[in-house]
């Protein structure tokens, strides 16, 4: 009658006497799967939305193409260029280059910008005009004809330019250098 003592007719807990009574578990042990399921569902919408904003971000500029647009500084569409007083008493300059043994002639015509409104400049360009002459003098003549050819003439106004400002005017400062004229001759 082995089968007898685990019946139980009275409606009571069977209880087995090898073991302990076994409890539900409801509290980490079902937590931690709920919680995986949630970060990896959270990790999977965080990865499609960053693809979707990339797709979009390189739809929207036609591949990742840069939108920064590099104008050329020579080009005369670049919008309103500034408007400047000008002072042209320097006059006509001919000097030498110093070439040897054949020296060129240099004939050079040069007017200074300034800006605008800037009355004390005009009264310090005329003070100096004639240290400007003779800065103009020597920095030709300090210059071999081929430093003059006509591609280098900006390059030769920034000079000028960049001389005059740092070495000879206080409160002035020029701010374009155009030449009515920049002659250079062969002499034979």
């Amino acid at each position: 009658m082995a089968d007898s003592d685990d019946l139980d007719l009275d409606g009571g807990d069977v209880s087995d006497s090898s073991g302990p009574s076994k409890k539900k578990s409801g509290g980490l042990g079902n937590l931690l799967p709920t919680l995986l399921k949630f970060v990896a569902i959270g990790l999977g919408a965080i990865i499609f939305i960053v693809t979707v904003v990339i797709i979009t971000f390189n739809v929207l500029n036609s591949g990742g193409k840069s939108q920064t647009v590099v104008t050329d500084p020579t080009s005369p569409y670049l919008g309103r260029r500034p408007e400047f007083a000008y002072f042209d008493s320097l006059g006509v300059i001919t000097t030498r280059t110093r070439d040897f043994p054949v020296a060129s002639t240099v004939t050079v015509d040069m007017i200074i910008g300034f800006d605008l409104n800037d009355q004390a400049a005009s009264m310090e360009f005329i003070s100096r005009r004639h240290e400007i002459r003779d800065f103009t003098r020597r920095y030709f003549t300090g210059k071999y004809a081929s430093d003059l050819a006509p591609e280098r003439e900006d390059e030769i106004k920034r000079e000028i330019r960049e001389q005059l400002n740092t070495r000879f005017l206080d409160t002035a400062g020029a701010r374009i250098i155009l030449f009515n004229r920049l002659d250079v001759m062969e002499m034979h």
